[in-house]
């Protein structure tokens, strides 16, 4: 029988790749560490993230046409620059760093529904190919995908699926060679969306290098797009937007 010390260590180790923070630490990243793994026990879907800030957004106005981006940490980095990048629009970033599929659907209702936006784009699967939350199959990817699309549809929300960004290697998790694996998954994305009616926003063709990932104008670690990169994701964006909002 497996020994309690062991299994504390097994599941700690599965926490720690959660949060993408390495075994050893410095004591305030220890702290870090130890907080953000009672939100995992208490939290796993970090709905505590957003609760207050969408009660304060109130309801969209008849003309709005709110736009809700739902993603990891990629979004959340890009909504810093939405006043500067989307001027004037109603874009609202409810990214999380690290979260994987099935921590983005338990917040779907609550960071998107509830938000009665005209349109949600939807950007995931990046982390789960990096076994965030413990390991996940490409249909594991996909059904999660297609239930946060099918809500959103069963809710009057216009639905598009964005591309997952290139990449070749996870600085987290180096050695998964997660560049094919990507693409294939985008295959998958552009095929459902196409025969759902939904609008397919590929990112990928636009910022991926001869090496599946993304070059070092585009990314400061090979996953996490610069200032240059989310202006191409911007313009790329407001095209799908605008194809998802046509009569």
């Amino acid at each position: 029988m497996i020994s309690r010390r062991l299994a504390l260590a097994v599941v700690s180790g599965l926490l720690l790749t959660a949060v993408n923070l390495p075994a050893q630490q410095t004591p305030d990243a220890d702290a870090r560490q130890a907080a953000e793994l009672q939100r995992l026990r208490t939290d796993w879907a970090n709905l505590s993230r957003y609760r207050e800030a969408n009660a304060e957004l109130g309801d969209p106005t008849p003309q709005e046409q709110r736009v809700v981006f739902m993603g990891n940490s990629i979004t959340e980095g890009w909504a810093r620059h939405f006043d500067e990048l989307f001027p004037g629009k109603p874009y609202i970033g409810r990214g999380i760093s690290g979260q994987t599929t099935p921590q983005m659907l338990v917040r779907f209702r609550q960071d998107v529904i509830d938000l009665q936006p005209a349109v949600v784009v939807i950007l995931a699967g990046t982390n789960d190919i990096a076994g965030n939350t413990g390991p996940s199959t490409p249909e594991m990817i996909q059904g999660n995908i297609a239930s946060m699309a099918e809500l959103a549809r069963a809710n009057g929300i216009k639905v598009i699926l964005s591309s997952i960004l290139p990449a070749s290697d996870y600085p987290w998790r180096p050695g998964l060679e997660p560049g094919p694996k990507i693409v294939a998954i985008n295959a998958w994305l552009r095929d459902y969306a196409a025969a759902n009616g939904m609008v397919y926003l590929d990112y990928h063709s636009a910022m991926v290098d001869d090496q599946l990932g993304l070059p070092e104008e585009l990314a400061y670690d090979g996953v996490h797009p610069t200032e240059a990169g989310f202006r191409i994701m911007a313009e790329l964006a407001e095209a799908a937007i605008s194809e998802a909002l046509a009569p």
